[in-house]
């Protein structure tokens, strides 16, 4: 069974309709988001009980607990299809593709980032990746419990796909790339970010429609990939806003 950590994360998840098994309180605790959340257990018919430190202590560690966490079954993950499917409501749809993202905090971040900028879906290569685990969900504060999450297989293979279904991919890269903000994203788009260290693979880059590279001012060439990760999918939402 997978733990949500948090307060938000909790009430985000609970909110969103997700199967919880239980939900835990330390001993003592209150406030407005406690409230909301042993109003909204109650309203959802999912078991909330308070416990001792000792007890909660049993089920996290974590510091970033905050005296709150969640069990459910497991991480709802959609197909490939599914997310296709879905993202042709949209006029423009919006994928994010992310290639071997290995840190849970930055894949936390970025799926928050991911869930504020309004995409429609999420591919993570099933290999080399981070799982989706309390760090992620805590970090993403609760944005795995409102995004289609797909894992694939074969990433070159589900490239090929979206461009048979319209899509025109961009992915971020240090050469031989256009800087991003000088390229139109009002379009059906799948942005792709690569691993931390080492970026997008050859074969992956080599399938991509354009290269995008975000311009550096000073003598550090590179920013942390849940940064670039901001920076691209606003610029894509601030296109569509005008």
């Amino acid at each position: 069974m997978a733990l949500i950590i948090g307060r938000k994360p909790v009430l985000e998840a609970i909110n969103s309709g997700e199967e919880l098994e239980q939900v835990y309180i330390l001993h003592g605790q209150h406030g407005g988001i406690i409230d909301a959340i042993r109003i909204a257990s109650k309203k959802k018919g999912i078991r909330c009980g308070e416990i001792s430190s000792d007890k909660f202590r049993q089920i996290t560690t974590n510091p970033n607990a905050q005296g709150v966490a969640a069990r459910k079954t497991s991480q709802k993950y959609f197909t490939f299809q599914e997310i296709i499917h879905s993202s042709k409501e949209k006029k423009y749809p919006l994928i994010l593709i992310l290639d071997s993202i290995q840190d849970t905090h930055n894949l936390g971040a970025i799926l928050r980032t991911a869930e504020c900028t309004g995409v429609d879906g999420v591919l993570l290569t099933k290999h080399n990746s981070a799982p989706i685990n309390e760090t992620v969900v805590k970090t993403s504060t609760g944005a795995t419990e409102h995004l289609k999450i797909c894992l694939v297989d074969n990433l070159v293979n589900a490239i090929k796909e979206l461009k048979e279904n319209g899509f025109w991919i961009f992915g971020a890269s240090l050469s031989n790339a256009k800087d991003y903000n000088t390229l139109d994203y009002k379009l059906p788009v799948a942005i792709i970010l690569g691993n931390e260290e080492k970026g997008i693979r050859k074969l992956v880059a080599e399938n991509c429609d354009f290269l995008v590279k975000i311009p550096m001012m000073g003598k550090i060439q590179s920013l942390n990939v849940s940064v670039s990760a901001g920076i691209l999918l606003f610029e894509v939402l601030r296109q569509r806003s005008d």
